[in-house]
């Protein structure tokens, strides 16, 4: 029987064989194993020799720290060049959170175990870090308060704390918000570079105006995000929070308002204090200024003839548009909510209705100045002319069983003009007028000046343009139907016409310049030239009428306050054309339903050559009267005096 080859004795062939392929497979394990060996070699000592500079450096770089500066904000100027918003220096006293993490770990272990030794038994890790927090911190508050020595110690706000470690670690802590520049001196000379608790020299927003415009400049915010591109990133950074504009203009241009933020890397020792040795620094970059076309000072008198009244004035430039005043009251004092308001401070003003801009947010019913566009349509329909008497004013006209009341109460008893109804305000006239024109054809025309549009200011949150509505907007947005009685109260800006203070003074400034379209701006431009639109479309006779009526109105009319020679906003000399306007409203205050009176005046002069164009809303506070003639006039006579008399005045007549 044959044997198996497994049984086989293997030959001495087979055994060379088998010899020689295990001699290969050493022979070449030995020399990958020596190939490697010698690029591990060889790679040390070009390590210590090529490259020792670069781990030298990055040794050094260990006692290195960068100092991220946020740039100043550019100052806001007035049209005239004073200073609206500016920087001041703010001092500091701030823990930086992430530095404690070390300290805070050992003190949760020692918390631990004091615990066991006190036989008090466990706690939970949130209960640990929570009281590991309040101790570490309070050392520093301590440690605070024996180099300030005050007389009132600093304290440690639990909730704020615990806010902040909820947030972001690398943000600062505040401890001090507002250090004295001997505080500030002390502080820097005694604490060590690396410790957590640091004095911080920054600057804060201000505002030497107060209150004044303060819808216009707004508020800024604190900015927690302030970096330094490509400048030592890998050092560990203590960074100064910046601001950031958060409404106003100083939201609007804060890409042109906001700094670079700079660096600076310092040099500790092994102790943490600064060694006297230059290193790099790249400095802040303030950001570029901005000029209003603001007049503060004309601001100012506008703010004060409102007074404690709720309202808003608009003053524009009719040549340019630049708006010189823009007010909204109540208001606020921006150095008192810049960066941030208390809780009392933002609840009082919320309370009070402060943070609404009246003037481009608010929409109310514009009353009879919207008499002058009814009057436009009626010109260029051909429905109404100079000399044409379309009804006798007798008080009242009647519908149905409604009766429409006249302005005047009692009436004008006789056939009224177009020149005499703008004068005295006639609401007669107009119901006519509106019914023979038609609600369409006032619509029209009030698209021709772009009264359904926002005017494009350069501000946040402007309000639409005004709504004037018509049949068709009545079917689609009320499903109902549309009245004679709705063109009454259209053809006299009653019902549900409304508008804002900005968009009436951009209506009256087209037609003192005989155009139909205005842009207002903030921005002063010193070489602006002449705004330019499409006419108006009235004949010379046409437009003579219209400012006939405007200049009665402020004479012997429903603004005749304004030229009473006793009154201190008088100017001798000086024309003007103007429109009241008295737009009730049922609302309810303080639980009781009732009509309230919303007083306008809208104008410009002189009226023999425009200059600036005025418009004033007032609110009604309760349900006493109050008329256009009465409140609103006397606080556009005021800023027309203050305007009139920072320019050569007219000549007296």
């Amino acid at each position: 029987m044959a044997k198996s080859p497994a049984q086989t004795p293997e030959s001495p062939a087979t055994l060379i064989e088998s010899q020689n392929g295990y001699d290969l497979r050493v022979i070449f394990f030995y020399f990958a194993f020596a190939a490697l060996v010698l690029v591990l070699a060889g790679g040390l000592v070009f390590q210590q020799i090529f490259n020792n500079q670069k781990y030298t450096s990055s040794g050094e770089r260990q006692s290195q720290r960068r100092i991220v500066i946020p740039g100043q904000r550019g100052e806001i100027y007035d049209r005239n060049g004073r200073v609206l918003a500016t920087n001041q220096p703010r001092f500091s006293a701030v823990l930086y959170i992430d530095e404690l993490r070390r300290e805070l770990a050992d003190e949760m272990t020692a918390i631990s175990r004091n615990y066991r030794k006190a036989g008090a038994g466990t706690l939970t890790y949130d209960q640990r870090l929570r009281i590991a927090r309040t101790t570490v911190v309070q050392r520093y508050v301590d440690r605070l308060n024996r180099l300030l020595e005050r007389p009132e110690p600093v304290t440690l706000d639990p909730k704020a704390l615990t806010d902040q470690f909820g947030s972001d670690l690398l943000i600062p802590f505040t401890l001090v918000d507002e250090l004295t520049p001997d505080e500030y001196a002390r502080l820097i000379e005694r604490l060590p570079v690396t410790s957590p608790l640091q004095a911080n020299a920054t600057t804060r927003r201000y505002y030497p105006y107060g209150a004044s415009a303060a819808h216009v400049l707004g508020r800024v915010k604190r900015d927690k995000e302030v970096e330094i591109e490509d400048f030592y990133d890998d050092l560990r950074a203590f960074k100064y929070p910046g601001i950031v504009g958060f409404d106003g203009l100083e939201a609007q241009y804060n890409a042109q308002l906001d700094g670079q933020a700079g660096g600076r890397v310092i040099l500790v020792d092994p102790h943490g204090y600064t060694l006297k040795r230059d290193l790099p620094e790249r400095k802040p970059v303030q950001g570029k200024s901005l000029t209003t076309s603001l007049d503060i000072e004309l601001q100012k008198v506008a703010e004060d003839a409102i007074g404690d009244q709720h309202g808003a004035a608009v003053a524009i430039d009719i040549a340019t548009g630049e708006v010189l005043v823009l007010v909204s009251k109540p208001d606020y004092d921006l150095n008192e909510v810049s960066p941030s308001a208390s809780v009392a401070k933002y609840a009082e003003i919320q309370e009070q209705g402060g943070w609404f801009n009246r003037a481009i947010q608010g929409l109310y019913p514009p009353g009879s100045t919207f008499k002058l566009l009814t009057t436009i349509a009626g010109l260029r329909s051909g429905e109404l002319t100079p000399d044409k008497k379309i009804i006798d004013c007798d008080g009242y006209i009647t519908i149905g069983t409604r009766k429409f009341y006249c302005d005047s109460g009692n009436g004008h008893h006789h056939w009224v003009t177009l020149a005499d109804a703008i004068t005295d305000s006639c609401d007669i006239y107009f119901y006519k007028a509106g019914e023979l024109i038609t609600p369409a054809r006032i619509a029209v025309e009030g698209r021709r000046f772009r009264m359904f549009e926002k005017t494009g200011i350069e501000l946040p949150n402007e309000t639409r343009g005004m709504m004037i509505p018509d049949p068709d907007w009545k079917q689609r947005t009320k499903h109902e139907q549309w009245y004679l009685g709705d063109t009454y109260n259209m053809s006299i800006g009653q019902g549900d016409d409304l508008v804002t203070p900005l968009e009436m003074a951009t209506f009256v400034a087209s037609i003192a310049r005989n155009q139909v379209s205005t842009k207002p701006t903030l921005i002063h431009n010193p070489n602006a030239a002449r705004q330019e639109s499409e006419s108006i479309g009235l004949t010379a006779e046409q437009r003579a009428a219209l400012l006939q009526g405007m200049e009665g109105a402020t004479t012997v009319g429903t603004a005749k306050t304004l030229s009473a020679r006793n009154a201190p906003y008088y100017v001798p000399g000086l024309r003007i054309a103007g429109k009241t306007g008295t737009a009730q409203k049922t609302e309810t205050i303080d639980g009781k339903k009732g009509t309230t009176n919303y007083a306008w005046f809208v104008g410009f002069a002189p009226a023999e050559n425009p200059q600036i164009a005025v418009a004033v809303l007032v609110e009604p506070e309760s349900f006493s009267e109050q008329y256009g003639g009465a409140v609103s006039a006397p606080i556009a006579g005021a800023i027309l005096k203050k305007y009139f008399d920072q320019k050569d005045p007219p000549a007296a007549k």
